[in-house]
């Protein structure tokens, strides 16, 4: 093997190598993003329930506060009630099925 060719060797050898870190890497930084891709998507499923669960404190504070007005605002605690009472009535339907 001559001199000229022992070095295109030696350089296609650097080359492979430095090709095979850079995948090794590339590796590495993708296994990190799949981590916090799935810490992320943990995140979103907590705050999402979080968020439901507000919503429902807040329906019922509104339906609290409607309810306990002193006659200021009968139209809008008749509406509450109604809407509540229709509500009820919905899940008795589900459960009779």
């Amino acid at each position: 093997m001559t001199d000229e060719e022992k070095k295109l060797l030696d350089t296609f050898e650097t080359k492979v190598r430095h090709l095979l870190f850079l995948h090794e890497e590339e590796h590495r930084k993708n296994a990190q993003l799949a981590a916090l891709l799935l810490e992320k998507e943990e995140e979103i499923r907590t705050l999402k329930a979080e968020n439901s669960e507000l919503q429902r404190q807040y329906s019922n504070l509104k339906s609290a506060l409607t309810i306990s007005l002193d006659g200021g605002d009968v139209r809008e605690t008749q509406k509450r009630l109604s809407k509540l009472v229709r509500e009820v009535d919905k899940c008795i339907a589900l459960l009779n099925q």
